[in-house]
């Protein structure tokens, strides 16, 4: 007897299976009706999985048949699916991670050898700097380019978009994670400053989805969307971990960057998946590099008994206020390069081919650090990881005995040198992390706020080299203290995030500066929202992403303001009066995945929604000339919609690289011509014809179309800020309006945007056929449902096509 899942979800929508022996749908008996189809389907997708089961057992040999025995009935019994993927995730992620940086670490040893020892004539050491790097972005656009352009940029953004409920095509692919590595390794083999923690999180996700669909005892979490979208939760946690070896930082920075809300429940899923990813990661160093034991990434060695002098809050907080200035200057130049790139670059030749832009930027950045040229004035030589260990250092670089640290840093001198560091690592960071390869944005400006903390701490040094208070109580200023508080603040003043002051404790293995670490944070947090978004949601913005704008202290005027004044009033919907004609003419002329359906145009009695797929079968079986054999949904459908149900789908190559003007996946459009499935041998054209007409002007049949009965909707006097609160809570993408149980209108994310944005002016209730928008063109659709509608589509659609579904 086939074992069955328990597949408990309190977000899954109501799906139900289409039977040819059920009767047909009593309107007062409808909910009940749809409990059962939806038991009757559960019963056809667990059977169908068991029967997969089945089938390996038989078709292996008795090791095999064995193998999967212990690991079925044993393993996951004993120990739960849940645990054992977040262990395998995580080893798995630290092996990826460890293989990472040891090629990346090589390929960055080959450019500095080249430059040292390979040849003596300075022409020759220019040009090996120089086409080294070249060559290494040329291969990371090219392996983009040819395998899968979805591994673009960082992926925090993106998944982001995923973890709000939204369906990104192709984005968590075997293809993608191979171009992500390899892009990655060269990307950041060239030495361009560009960093590894977001697309590593976006590897991370790839392999949390490709474990579930691919190992069978984990497909019960593949096809349940909200443990999937748990799981995808902690791999954002396990990436972040497995890069600087944090787990608690990586997790509470995941929770800060990915999510609105975040379940309390899903906190061990996060945090077991981070220590393990993390512990193995470390031990890969004790293992094969020979170290000690496990310590820090950058271990310090500040005095723990006076780390600073309570004088020097002022000059933290000082800090903190000027890293969230910097922090959102340099937000505002990334969007203005991108805007300025994707707006005029046809004019100045970057759109003519993908590498031009590419091969600019790489050779401007090698031949700026060139170290016989202006590199020797800011530690050209040095790697990133280099850089950090000297900003880090304990001792002020003016009185240090490290030689290594003076012939970088003292000549001219150290203010200098770490001046022009700042500035260029500042405009080349947001240049780099806009290329076509994947790169991540967080090490470079973690680098660039240490520098700058640098910076203000040899400065300290310098005007107060006795301390602050002279005498008995005098305490010795710390530079590399000011490094830590500085690399902290400015990294979280440009993600927005309050735990890179845990990360840095963690990379640094002290926590002495814990005060002003937290001081510097949350002032340089302060200002960096009050002037600009964070990196993250800059980029959710530029490529148009669907995102929920966030609502502050000044927009109370919320609570008094009503879903009925910004929904969308015309909307198309069928009803039980509605003919196949009308039911043709909505499929023909719009792309929407659901439709609601009412009793009646008069009543408008809002029975629930119906899927377009599901529409489209009954639409052919009405229209089926001998009626014999009824098109059904088939199981690969079912499973289709029981994985993305109601979820709006994003095609990202469009965020990246262009827009497209029709959504191509699950989103059958019906033919044009009338006849659907042929003349039928023996029936002349015109008799044909002639009951093809009549069948069009027939009322549609659905009580074999599944149905869900409980689609989201909400009351038209609902508050927006309530509105707003439940769309993030529980990730929604629409809402259907109802009064006193009559469907009036639509919301969708795309509204509150708008209203939130500035877009929508609410001037009183509007009537009936007003959607109310300033400023953008309604979309046009011809009538549905036995009733007209002014429909717009739930999303703009310049320069991305996201439909909603």
């Amino acid at each position: 007897m086939p074992h069955f899942k328990n597949r408990t979800d309190d977000q899954e929508e109501i799906l139900v299976m289409e039977d040819g022996n059920t009767p047909r749908l009593s309107r007062q008996h409808s909910e009940g009706f749809q409990h059962h189809q939806h038991s009757q389907l559960r019963a056809r997708l667990d059977i169908q999985d068991n029967l997969e089961e089945c089938d390996l057992i038989e078709g292996g040999n008795t090791c095999s048949r064995s193998c999967y025995s212990w690991w079925k009935y044993y393993v996951l019994d004993t120990f739960g699916d849940d645990w054992l993927f977040c262990l395998l995730l995580g080893i798995s992620m630290a092996l990826i991670s460890f293989a990472m940086d040891f090629c990346i670490l090589k390929l960055q040893e080959t450019h500095v050898f080249f430059y040292n020892d390979l040849t003596p004539n300075p022409i020759l050491r220019f040009l090996l700097w120089t086409v080294y790097p070249l060559l290494c972005i040329i291969f990371s656009v090219s392996v983009v380019q040819l395998i899968s352009l979805n591994a673009v940029g960082s992926g925090i953004p993106e998944m982001k978009t995923i973890l709000r409920g939204i369906v990104i095509h192709n984005y968590l692919t075997w293809q993608t994670l191979i171009s992500k590595v390899i892009g990655l390794c060269f990307s950041m083999g060239s030495g361009l400053p560009i960093g590894k923690e977001g697309p590593f999180v976006h590897i991370a996700c790839i392999m949390s989805n490709l474990l579930g669909q691919n190992v069978k005892g984990f497909k019960r979490i593949f096809s349940n969307e909200t443990r999937n979208v748990e799981m995808l939760a902690a791999a954002c946690a396990v990436g972040v971990s497995c890069t600087f070896a944090a787990p608690i930082g990586g997790v509470l920075f995941s929770i800060e960057v990915t999510s609105t809300y975040f379940a309390v429940r899903n906190y061990w899923r996060g945090f077991f998946t981070a220590v393990c990813g993390s512990f193995v990661f470390r031990m890969m160093d004790v293992w094969i590099s020979n170290e000690a034991t496990i310590t820090t990434l950058y271990p310090t060695n500040f005095s723990g008994d006076f780390p600073f002098d309570p004088l020097e809050l002022v000059a933290f907080s000082l800090m903190g206020l000027l890293a969230g200035l910097g922090g959102a200057t340099f937000v505002y130049m990334h969007r203005k390069i991108v805007f300025l790139i994707r707006n005029h670059g046809h004019k100045i030749f970057l759109h003519k081919n993908k590498f031009v832009y590419p091969c600019i930027v790489t050779l401007v950045v090698m031949i700026i650090s060139f170290p016989d040229w202006l590199g020797q004035f800011m530690g050209g030589k040095l790697t990133q990881k280099d850089s950090l260990e000297h900003m880090f250092s304990d001792q002020s670089w003016s009185i240090t005995t490290d030689e290594d640290i003076k012939a970088v840093w003292a000549d001219p001198n150290i203010f200098v040198s770490l001046l022009f560091f700042i500035v260029f690592q500042f405009v080349m960071t947001a240049f780099c992390v806009s290329l076509p390869v994947p790169a991540g944005v967080f090490f470079p400006i973690f680098v660039l706020g240490a520098a700058y903390g640098r910076l203000l701490g040899e400065a300290m040094t310098s005007w107060f080299p006795d301390g602050i208070h002279e005498g008995q109580n005098s305490i010795f200023i710390q530079p590399g203290g000011y490094a830590v508080v500085g690399a902290a603040a400015f990294s979280g003043a440009v993600t927005h995030t309050i735990s890179t002051s845990v990360i840095v404790f963690e990379l640094t293995g002290q926590i002495s500066h814990i005060i002003p670490v937290m001081i510097a944070v949350l002032i340089a947090n302060a200002a960096a929202q009050w002037l600009q978004p964070s990196i993250y949601d800059s980029i959710i913005q530029i490529k148009k992403l669907p995102y929920l704008p966030d609502i502050h202290s000044k927009d109370g005027h919320l609570y008094n303001k009503y879903v009925k004044d910004i929904m969308r009033r015309d909307i198309i919907f069928c009803s039980y009066e509605s003919t196949c004609r009308q039911i043709q003419q909505m499929l023909q002329t719009t792309d929407y995945r659901s439709f609601p359906i009412v009793d009646n145009v008069e009543s408008m009695t809002f029975l629930g929604s119906i899927r377009r797929v599901f529409l489209e079968r009954a639409l052919e079986r009405a229209l089926q000339y001998n009626q014999l054999q009824s098109p059904s949904v088939s199981y690969g459908d079912l499973k289709e919609l029981e994985k993305y149900g109601d979820r709006p789908v994003v095609d990202n190559k469009a965020a990246i690289f262009g827009s497209i003007t029709r959504h191509e996946a699950n989103s059958k459009a019906m033919p044009a011509n009338s006849n659907l499935l042929g003349v039928p041998d023996g029936v002349t054209s015109q008799d044909y014809s002639t009951w093809y007409e009549s069948q069009l002007d027939k009322r549609m049949d659905f009580s074999k179309c599944p149905m869900d009965g409980a689609p989201f909707q909400l009351v038209d006097t609902t508050s927006i800020y309530k509105a707003h609160t439940l769309f993030g809570l529980l990730s929604l993408s629409h809402a259907y309006i109802t009064e006193v149980g009559q469907l009036v209108g639509v919301m969708t994310l795309n509204e509150i945007q708008d209203y939130l944005e500035g877009r929508i002016q609410i001037e009183g209730n509007r009537g009936p056929g007003h959607p109310g928008h300033s400023g953008h063109p309604d979309r046009e659709e011809r009538p549905a449902g036995g009733t007209s509608a002014t429909v717009r589509s739930t999303f703009e659609l310049d320069p991305m096509h996201i439909i909603h579904k």
